[in-house]
């Protein structure tokens, strides 16, 4: 092998060993498997519920098509704008922390009205998205920066998408998994009833999300490493409110004006398999249109140099913060942390 190559990826020793024992000891019953709340089933009256609107929402588009569907979220979500007043104070104090500089009240009102109806035209549609014809998904996705992600594969050791949770991230993996990618998520294992239910019917009516790798924060990487192996988009976001779990790696930044702890964990092994890193978001649009973002690369891996250091990890978490920090402030409606 020439002084050049390119070493084969491997996992790191000590996490095969830390899962070989871990593994001998669930066999023996001594390291019993840690239920996953996100596999457990919805209880029956949360599906009862979730069915009943998803009903109302499908007879309502068979009567006024999605436009409709959209006029009524934007009514809906104006009038939660009206009496839900404590959130929206929530919401303006977040936007004095984006904008330090001042908003007139006029655009910071609009803001805020904008918010809540954007939330609620995307809550109704991630009900029914599965009801919709594949080719009606389709043509509503505008993909910007698609060219960064094919590039990222072309070298063959995966794509690492650092997503955000302004916006509609939830949906990015059945976009992306619709549009053709393999694809895999990195959550947290604390999941919504809703979330969860509406995954399980997503997974019945698209092969292509259905084959989309499913992966926890708080679980061994051995494979993350795997996905990458196999040239996968793995995402996740990082810009977590707060850390669940002290065994979860994070690395401070800031971000309007303050210092927060990021995750770091799924970067690390992106890095490990030199893996391209790329940021993401998702924007809604109106009449439900979603257009997809990839930026241009954070990182493109290099066999000549170390891909995984300290120093390496605080410049593209920074960066990345960065991006978000531009990315709210042109898109000030998207804060979802609230």
């Amino acid at each position: 092998m020439s002084a050049g190559a390119a070493l084969p990826i491997r996992e790191p020793a000590v996490i095969r060993r830390v899962e070989a024992a871990c593994e001998s000891q669930r066999q023996s019953g001594a390291c019993p498997a840690r239920p996953a709340r996100g596999d457990r089933r919805v209880p029956w009256y949360d599906r009862a519920k979730y069915s009943l609107v998803r009903g109302f929402l499908t007879a309502w588009v068979a009567a006024f098509s999605l436009k409709g569907l959209y006029l009524f979220g934007r009514w809906f979500g104006t009038i939660e704008y009206l009496i839900n007043f404590k959130r929206r104070a929530r919401y303006g104090r977040e936007l004095d922390a984006v904008f330090p500089e001042g908003l007139s009240p006029a655009r910071r009102r609009r803001i805020i009205r904008d918010y809540f109806r954007r939330t609620r035209c995307d809550k109704l549609f991630y009900l029914i998205f599965d009801r919709l014809p594949r080719e009606k998904i389709i043509r509503r996705i505008r993909f910007q920066g698609r060219v960064w992600l094919d590039e990222a594969l072309a070298r063959g050791h995966g794509a690492y998408v650092m997503l955000s949770h302004h916006g509609s991230h939830h949906v990015a993996g059945l976009l992306m998994a619709l549009l053709g990618y393999r694809c895999a998520g990195v959550r947290d294992r604390n999941e919504g009833n809703l979330r969860r239910y509406v995954q399980e019917k997503y997974a019945r009516t698209f092969p292509e999300y259905a084959a989309v790798r499913m992966l926890y924060a708080d679980s061994f990487p051995r494979e993350i490493y795997r996905c990458f192996q196999e040239n996968r988009v793995v995402g996740s976001a990082l810009d977590v409110g707060r850390v669940r779990g002290q065994t979860l790696r994070t690395c401070p930044v800031r971000i309007f004006g303050q210092r927060r702890e990021f995750l770091t964990g799924t970067l690390q092994v992106a890095l490990r398999c030199r893996a391209t890193i790329c940021q993401a978001f998702v924007v809604s649009r109106p009449n439900f249109y979603f257009r997809l973002i990839v930026n241009p690369p954070l990182y493109v891996p290099n066999d000549q140099e170390l891909a995984e250091s300290p120093d390496r990890i605080s410049e593209i978490m920074q960066r990345y913060a960065d991006g978000i920090a531009a990315h709210v402030r042109q898109h000030p409606d998207h804060i979802s942390r609230v």
